[in-house]
């Protein structure tokens, strides 16, 4: 399952303070359907990530109904990216 989406950075204080795009409504419940066949447990899903040029590997996780995607500092830095920006998506699930 491949997919792109736009969506906005967003600022987690959470336990550990983390950057993140909410993927839409629609998408998240599609991944839902999926996510027993791909997660490697607690509903993550693995995945291979890229904005603009910079591509890296990591994992969606669920929340409130939805997937979010972590951006890293490093994918921040190289997309010159803050909280607020706008980025498009393109993700691929990659096999557990």
């Amino acid at each position: 399952m491949n997919m792109a989406f736009d969506g906005e950075i967003i600022y987690w204080r959470g336990p550990s303070p983390f950057f993140f795009v909410a993927i839409p409504p629609e998408e998240s419940a599609d991944l839902k359907e999926i996510s027993n066949r791909v997660t490697y447990g607690w509903g993550v899903i693995p995945v291979e990530v890229r904005i603009g040029n910079t591509v890296w590997k990591t994992s969606l996780f669920p929340k409130d109904g939805l997937y979010l995607v972590p951006i890293k500092a490093s994918v921040r830095k190289a997309e010159n990216l803050e909280e607020g920006d706008m980025v498009t998506i393109d993700w691929v699930v990659v096999k557990k």
